[in-house]
């Protein structure tokens, strides 16, 4: 069972090395987890000489006004034989066996942290004290509540220590040990009434009555100390201190037990109570009840710990990796978290991620309808068709067929494809930079480094930007060709219709009658048509190897090219990390440190159910 009170101490010990004093912070606490006993008091109650006289040493700072103005976290080893001693969590190795010297490093620690002034602080001392007059026991000495300020003290310092307090004691872990003076009116006490506001049925709280001998002749401690005036849970000790003519002449503690118990034994009021009263009763009893409380929470401490520790993992997983140092480690990182993006961008486009397909509906939706709205037909109404075969001819009418009019015609017709086809170019453009935002924003390493967030985005929509313009000459030159060289096939057909229909003895007005004309841009609306299929099958295989393809297989290539070429310092730039992500991946670090030094402690400790 001592193992259990030992356990606790090593895991509070932890708790102050590692960070962890159980304040409000974004980080999961372990502190406020485990079982304690806070000893709380006004100034004037004798809270000190409480604590000395369970220890059986003076090692406390004495004086007026606020002395203890940081939490001391007293944990008691008992020893078999050998010489007292005493370590402090901030001097591991160093031992005191003059207690005198403890008395001055709890003023000075104290100090170090709040300076000189009289303020206080919430970050405990960790002071451990070996000796076979103890028993094992853990205890929290508490700043004593006060009702004024000092000189030196903000006005503020009132309420500060009750904050402090309460944040202790408010926690269901924490057992309360409510120190309060018998020669004043308990309904003043301090510690009550604190007390009481976080504890209101006492379920938790243990009594101390101090000062009893110092009482009015003719009053006593009775009623207090037999739970009529106020009912706990459990029974009240009384205790009787030292006087400070006592401690002036540095009256043996030993001795000052034996007087204590003496006291309670002779004195007619409290004689039937002598069993139970007493500091070394009352230091037995903490033992005791400490450690039935910590057995009875170690299976929800064990849950506790495991869960947060698969929680503290799981977010450290998500912030991802600290920076790398040296150049060649930025270099590889920055890289790799590339490739990760790189590939979820492939991922769109291959139809393992959404947002692929809406190239297809280009090909498949909007260049047909495009095409469609070109209406050639009207382009060919009789008119225009009139027009341009006589323009074609000139001076000089065609002999057989209006060739140069029909080249014209086709000519004029196919050009207009090439709107539709810069249409399908920039709208897998827009697609393939929708695809890469998105991409960016699905790389969860990227969130880490805005800078490299912004300069991957600007070099893949600058390979964009190149590869669109490549595209665009590349599908203009497919309706240029078409445009520049006709097919032979169609020509040879030509004698055909003049045959049909034509007479080149005829006069040059009977040559472009409308029924002539009709039959010239029926034929060119054939060819068209025919050419306009074979573009509309041609343009997207352009776009897809021009576009898509390039961007699959190179669209980070000039950005890897230029990285290769930084510098150290040039990288860390890039990898600029949001201080706020650094902070809090080195202070989850630190917490799953404590929380894994936790389970390894408790999976240690053998433990009697």
């Amino acid at each position: 069972m001592e193992n259990l009170i030992a356990l606790v101490n090593r895991l509070q010990r932890a708790c102050t090395a590692l960070g962890d004093h159980g304040e409000e912070s974004a980080l999961p606490t372990l502190w406020d987890a485990l079982p304690s006993i806070a000893v709380v008091g006004g100034q004037s109650s004798g809270k000190s000489s409480v604590l000395e006289s369970i220890v059986g040493k003076d090692f406390l700072p004495r004086g007026s006004g606020i002395v203890t103005r940081r939490p001391l976290v007293l944990q008691l080893h008992r020893i078999d034989e050998g010489r007292e001693y005493a370590e402090f969590g901030h001097l591991p190795r160093k031992k005191y066996t003059d207690f005198a010297a403890v008395v001055k490093e709890i003023a000075d620690e104290t100090d170090r942290e709040t300076g000189r002034s009289k303020q206080i602080s919430a970050v405990p001392i960790y002071l451990s004290i070996y000796s076979p007059n103890v028993v094992n026991l853990t205890l929290i000495d508490l700043p004593g509540l006060t009702k004024v300020a000092v000189e030196g003290q903000s006005e503020n310092i009132v309420m500060d220590i009750e904050n402090m307090v309460r944040s202790y004691i408010e926690k269901p872990n924490c057992i309360i040990l409510a120190v309060s003076p018998a020669n004043q009116d308990l309904a003043t006490s301090d510690a009550i009434k604190i007390s009481r506001e976080v504890d209101p049925k006492g379920e938790r709280t243990f009594g101390v009555l101090t000062k009893i001998d110092l009482m009015d002749k003719g009053t006593d401690a009775v009623d207090i100390l037999e739970g009529r005036a106020y009912k706990l849970q459990f029974p009240w000790i009384g205790v009787v201190n030292r006087s400070q003519a006592d401690i002036n002449k540095k009256v043996d503690m030993i001795a000052a037990r034996r007087r204590e118990r003496d006291y309670f034994s002779e004195t007619p009021e409290y004689n039937h109570l002598a069993q139970r009263m007493g500091s070394e009763h009352l230091g037995k009893v903490l033992s005791r009840h400490l450690e039935a409380v910590i057995k009875s929470r170690i299976p929800s401490l064990q849950s506790l710990i495991n869960k947060t520790i698969i929680d503290l993992e799981t977010e450290l997983s998500r912030l991802g990796r600290p920076i790398a140092t040296d150049a060649g480690g930025k270099l590889y990182m920055i890289m790799e978290i590339c490739r990760v993006f790189d590939g979820i961008f492939k991922e769109h486009l291959d139809g393992v991620r959404p947002g692929g397909d809406k190239i297809y509906s280009v090909f498949d939706n909007q260049l047909p309808a495009a095409l469609k709205r070109l209406q050639f037909d009207k382009h060919l109404a009789l008119e225009n068709v009139r027009k341009l075969i006589t323009e074609a001819d000139g001076y000089q009418p065609h002999l057989i067929a209006p060739e140069q009019g029909y080249r014209r015609l086709i000519e004029t017709a196919l050009i207009t494809i090439k709107g539709p086809a810069e249409a399908v170019v920039d709208a897998v453009h827009g697609i393939l930079k929708e695809l890469v935002h998105k991409s960016i924003n699905e790389t969860a390493e990227l969130k880490q480094y805005p800078s490299l967030r912004m300069e991957v985005g600007k070099a893949a929509v600058e390979s964009l930007e190149r590869m669109k313009e490549e595209s665009k000459r590349a599908t203009l030159q497919l309706v240029e060709m078409e445009c520049s060289y006709l097919t032979v096939d169609f020509f040879r057909k030509l004698p055909q219709d003049v045959e049909k229909g034509g007479n080149p003895t005829h006069s040059i007005f009977d040559r472009y009658n409308d029924s002539y004309l009709r039959r010239i841009g029926s034929t060119v609306l054939s060819y068209v048509n025919a050419t306009c299929a074979s573009l509309r099958n041609s343009i997207p295989k352009s776009v897809v190897y021009c576009q898509v393809r390039e961007a699959k297989r190179s669209l980070l290539d000039h950005f890897f090219t230029d990285l290769g070429k930084k510098e150290g310092r040039q990288l860390g730039k890039v990898l600029d990390e949001d201080p706020a992500i650094m902070q809090r991946r080195v202070s989850l670090a630190k917490r799953l440190e404590l929380y894994r030094a936790a389970q390894d402690e408790i999976d240690s400790v053998a433990w009697s159910k």
